[in-house]
């Protein structure tokens, strides 16, 4: 995950391989809930791990479940039987309406009959959502619910004596208009009545996001608990005696939301005889979501799908204007107003007004970022109408905290392939996602899983390189700027240091050029954050030694050892970006970088850091000494015939010797802002 305040995207154009998703947060917190509450344990595969399930898997420990974690996204929960363990307590649920709702429900029941007391909190914006119409209906069903905050909001307390009783001689009623979480909460607590007679619930207004309350539906089946549905989606029944029994193991499907964007992307991007696969969701899906991809086929994507998969590729282009009732798939429709961009007309998504209680206000939302875009956006209620842009404007997209803000925005990147009204390709901008981690809320690696199956231009990549001398910091600092940014790292030095201690271990002589060359294109090196590894085995602290450095600096001046390593410093460069630092990044291996900083630290400086360096490790050192083999290294490197050490003519020098690595980092920060066409 991206855990940065922002992240750029270059310009993609292209989309091809094969895309795992993550398990259904709708379902993964409904099958968290229902084992929580079933007697026994039940074992879960293919859970979602994200914010908002780790929120209910707390939840539940808290209320005395046990949830076990046995790898690969699997996880054992021991259930309560429907008696409460734990009988007071606080339990916070982020932005988690999944968890929210239905918890509420389900310990305003238990309380009301079993006694206790529990609070329900959540982030600020939690408690923007409203829960009143699952209030009302609880407690006209005998259940004690105090407004800790507005009314009609959380945070809220459930509560009750042991041995009360539930009014159950009546339908429970609940208003469908606002969100189908309120009638879902409501049908995964009533089983824990223990009624002796069937249970009614009866929806007032119409229901929306019906696809969502046919999950429930099957879960509950799932179960034990068979509801019948009578008069369309209007009343529910619950038959006496409804008990939850676990189904022992159960497969989490992937989630379909998530699956939209790489629809899109696919729709967009990948060729039909290359098309995207996304695996974990397939036509037999029982997520509602799913018919995301009718409305996909219907702008002009091309579809093929099996039990448990998707393959799409570019049909019609530019895509379909769409004119479509959205009501069915609220939260899929928001990527369906981001392929409105790349539309032949203005597309209009009509009865989306849960979008205005959701994470955010959605439509607002959609329509602001939009606009920053260059579309011309019509919002209104319960409606969305996008006209793409005539000019693409580079722009930093406000998420909002929201998750699927976030993963939504990220097909502005495919900016280039949009068309004019005329046919003309537009010039590709880059586009900015602002506090991109809020994808953790339901798709921690979204944009990981994204730069793995789309494409770039190397020229629209960009490129910041950090050169200088030896021990000058430039690791250290391209290190940290690849970290803000989100960038990916090239340690040139460290491909030089890895063909040096390769050298040392095979016993190749420093000055056989040809079997350095060979041994330089053969290198198994893997960098994976701060870990480095050469042919499986962890180098990281002997790339460091003083003896492998000496070799690394003769052999970096070979003309052959130079190019067997020139095509794979290339090829680190890929989305979103690459931080390269050495002695000719800027001048050599990239020489179009958007931004190119030299350093320029003195040797004495230089020296008193190295020196701290290695006593901080135990090793005995002498400043002088170090000093002076500094010097003899700057006189090489700046004199030897093959890409001497000097700063590109358009470089800017960074003198590092009294400054920190965070005050150098901010120092290049500010010229790369300057750079950016985010303002």
């Amino acid at each position: 995950m991206y855990d940065i305040p922002f992240l750029d995207l270059p310009p993609l154009r292209r989309a091809a391989g094969t895309v795992r998703l993550p398990g259904s947060k709708s379902i993964s917190n409904r099958v968290l809930l229902l084992a929580g509450l079933a007697e026994g344990s039940t074992t879960l595969h293919d859970l979602l791990d994200s914010d908002d399930t780790a929120v209910m898997l707390d939840a539940l420990r808290r209320l005395g479940c046990t949830a076990e974690p046995l790898g690969d996204c699997a996880w054992r929960i021991g259930g309560i039987g429907g008696r409460l363990a734990v009988h007071e307590a606080e339990l916070f649920l982020g932005n988690a309406g999944t968890a929210m709702r239905p918890l509420a429900a389900a310990l305003a029941l238990l309380a009301a009959t079993q006694g206790g007391s529990f609070t329900l909190r959540g982030v600020a914006r939690m408690h923007e959502r409203p829960i009143g119409d699952l209030v009302d209906a609880l407690r006209g069903l005998g259940c004690a619910v105090d407004d800790l905050g507005c009314s009609g909001f959380p945070p809220l307390r459930v509560r009750g004596e042991a041995g009360g009783r539930l009014r159950l001689d009546q339908p429970v009623r609940v208003r469908g208009d606002v969100s189908s979480q309120f009638l879902s909460a409501l049908l995964l607590a009533l089983p824990l009545a223990d009624a002796a007679h069937d249970l009614h619930v009866e929806v007032t207004g119409e229901l929306i996001s019906k696809p969502y309350v046919a999950i429930t539906l099957k879960l509950l089946a799932r179960f034990g608990i068979a509801v019948a549905r009578d008069d369309g989606w209007r009343r529910f029944t619950l038959p006496a005696g409804s008990r939850y029994r676990s189904p022992g193991t159960l497969h989490v499907e992937g989630d379909a939301s998530s699956a939209s964007y790489f629809v899109a992307l696919g729709a967009i991007a990948a060729q039909p005889d290359a098309p995207l696969r996304i695996e974990g969701v397939g036509h037999d899906s029982i997520q509602g979501d799913i018919a995301f991809v009718d409305a996909a086929r219907a702008m002009g994507a091309a579809v093929r799908s099996g039990p448990n998969w998707l393959e799409v590729a570019r049909g019609a282009w530019p895509l379909r204007a769409l004119q479509l009732d959205c009501n069915a798939i609220p939260d899929a429709a928001m990527t369906l107003a981001m392929m409105a961009l790349y539309a032949d007309a203005p597309t209009r998504l009509a009865n989306i007004g849960s979008w205005r209680v959701k994470e955010t206000d959605r439509i607002d939302a959609m329509a602001t970022e939009l606009r920053k875009l260059g579309a011309t956006v019509q919002a209104g209620a319960d409606f969305i109408e996008v006209e793409p842009p005539a000019a693409w404007r580079a722009a930093a997209i406000a998420t909002y905290d929201d998750h699927r803000m976030a993963m939504c925005a990220s097909l502005a990147a495919l900016n280039p392939l949009a068309r004019r009204g005329s046919g003309g390709a537009q010039p590709g901008v880059p586009v900015r996602i602002l506090d991109p981690r809020c994808v953790a809320k339901t798709f921690p690696d979204y944009f990981e899983t994204l730069f793995g199956v789309a494409g770039a231009d190397a020229g629209d990549v960009p490129v910041i390189t950090v050169d200088g001398p030896t021990a000058s910091g430039k690791g250290t600092l391209a290190a940290a700027l690849a970290a803000r940014l989100g960038y990916r790292l090239l340690d040139s030095g460290a491909l030089y240091r890895a063909t040096a201690l390769a050298a040392l271990r095979d016993g190749v002589a420093a000055d056989d050029e040809a079997a350095l060359a060979r041994l330089a294109a053969g290198l198994a090196l893997r960098f994976d954050g701060a870990s480095v590894t050469l042919g499986g085995d962890e180098v990281g602290d002997a790339l460091r030694s003083e003896d492998v450095g000496l070799l690394a600096s003769r052999i970096s001046a070979l003309p052959a050892v130079r190019a067997a390593l020139h095509g794979l410093q290339l090829g680190f460069r890929s989305v979103p970006g690459l931080v390269a630092d050495g002695r000719d990044m800027g001048t050599v291996v990239f020489p179009d970088a958007a931004l190119k900083v030299f350093l320029t630290a003195g040797a004495e400086q230089r020296a008193m850091r190295r020196h701290k360096q290695l006593i901080s490790k135990g090793i005995d050192a002498n400043i002088d000494s170090l000093r002076a083999d500094l010097e003899a290294r700057d006189a090489r490197d700046r004199n030897r015939a093959v890409a001497p050490l000097r700063a590109a003519e358009d470089a800017l020098s960074l003198d590092n010797s009294a400054l920190t690595v965070d005050e150098s980092v901010e120092v290049v920060l500010g010229w790369w802002a300057q750079r950016r066409p985010f303002g």
